[in-house]
């Protein structure tokens, strides 16, 4: 077996031996057999596949993202602020994605997850669908839309 990631196996057996202040047989041991279990977690958590491209694609898919968050944190604020508020819907929404890569559903989750007043709060793999959680739920539909069209596509594009 060849190992991976030598070179961060040892900078984590000689981190280890800093952080211990000992050059001692047992912690050099230990280091190695720590470090040893820290790249094999890494090796296994790299997702198989193709490699992502489209840098353009990732780019407008970054701007996309931070216009969206700003925009919910406004509107999460007036909702949070105005007392008049107390109206609305929070609601659970399904969204059928075709998205199937691991590292572009992690993606999408981080989006989610970032944007104020939206939720990953599940998702089946079987079927593919994402089930959202929206603070200010106003259009099923709209959000489907939003998700597909905005976020989907593009990282269809970077990932599959």
């Amino acid at each position: 077996m060849k190992l991976p990631y030598p070179l961060t196996w040892l900078a984590l057996v000689a981190m280890w031996l800093a952080l211990n202040g000992t050059l001692s047989s047992g912690h050099v041991v230990l280091g190695m057999l720590v470090a040893l279990g820290a790249v094999l977690g890494l090796r296994a958590l790299q997702a198989p596949g193709k490699a992502p491209r489209g840098a353009l694609v990732a780019l407008q898919l970054a701007w996309l993202v931070f216009v969206d968050i700003v925009r919910s944190n406004a509107a999460v604020a007036a909702i949070v602020l105005d007392p008049r508020s107390r109206g609305r819907r929070a609601g659970f929404v399904e969204i059928p994605l075709a998205l199937r890569s691991p590292a572009g559903l992690a993606v999408l989750a981080c989006i989610i997850t970032a944007t104020p007043g939206t939720s990953w709060a599940g998702y089946d793999a079987r079927a593919g669908v994402l089930t959202m959680h929206i603070l200010d739920l106003v259009d099923d539909q709209a959000v489907v839309r939003e998700i597909k069209e905005r976020y989907e596509r593009r990282l269809l594009e970077i990932f599959e």
